[in-house]
């Protein structure tokens, strides 16, 4: 079963992520492979679209909904099975689904595994062996992006960088605080646990670039860059569709 589901990764993900990169190499003037890396990102980001402006919709939704589910979870807290039950029934009329932020996870977890072997990969001259027959095979890959960053190597400012663009994208993902009644109202858990991803996300997204190759890197402050682009496209569409009272 193991060997099946390789074979599936192999075949749906990493082969076809391959050879886009190196297709895409062969391609961009200069054959710089930073740039290749930022088009492959914008590529995937756009067959993602659809799927990523639903979850940040209802991201945004759930979080804005968070002061009366934790009413719910007051009014309910000794029937557990009541509050699941109110709970859902209000998701159901906001017209949330609460699962869609995780859908959207669950989709870049093997891409972002594919990218990080695609990658490293197209430094390794030997695996050039296996792209598809109608891709020239180039060779060698240059790793250099702009003719000065060794995309091969990790890249303590594509780290920094990443970092920043995850915490724009968290921050972004936040509910307005309302100010005028900020001063009567006690913070509860939902609201400090949000402000902590804030910074806790972003800080993680460092730890884990700053060995990695630095191609990893430029990859996630690009798709981190079309990710604020779009949460702006989608919440100041939101806003033109709000009628003005």
């Amino acid at each position: 079963m193991f060997q099946s589901i390789a074979n599936f990764f192999y075949v749906i993900l990493y082969q076809p992520l391959f050879n886009s990169l190196v297709w895409l190499y062969n391609s961009v003037p200069g054959h710089d492979f930073g740039i290749a890396i930022i088009i492959l990102t914008i590529i995937i980001r756009v067959i993602l679209f659809p799927t990523s402006v639903k979850a940040v919709k209802s991201q945004r939704s759930l979080q804005k909904l968070q002061p009366k589910i934790l009413e719910l979870q007051k009014k309910y807290k000794d029937d557990k099975e009541k509050q699941a039950k109110e709970i859902f029934a209000l998701y159901k009329i906001e017209k949330i689904n609460p699962f869609s932020g995780l859908f959207l996870a669950l989709i870049q977890v093997p891409i972002l595994i594919a990218l990080y072997r695609v990658f490293w990969d197209g430094l390794n001259q030997s695996k050039l062996s296996v792209l598809y027959s109608f891709i020239t095979n180039p060779g060698q890959i240059n790793p250099l992006f702009l003719h000065i960053i060794n995309l091969s190597k990790p890249n303590i400012i594509f780290a920094i960088l990443a970092g920043l663009t995850q915490y724009f994208q968290t921050k972004m993902l936040l509910p307005p605080v309302d100010s005028a009644n900020i001063k009567d109202k006690t913070p509860d858990i939902s609201q400090m646990m949000q402000k902590q991803m804030v910074y806790f996300f972003p800080i993680f997204t460092v730890i884990i670039l700053i060995n990695l190759p630095s191609a990893l890197g430029l990859y996630w402050v690009a798709s981190g860059l079309f990710s604020i682009i779009q949460q702006y496209y989608i919440f100041k569409q939101k806003k033109l569709e709000t009628p003005k009272i």
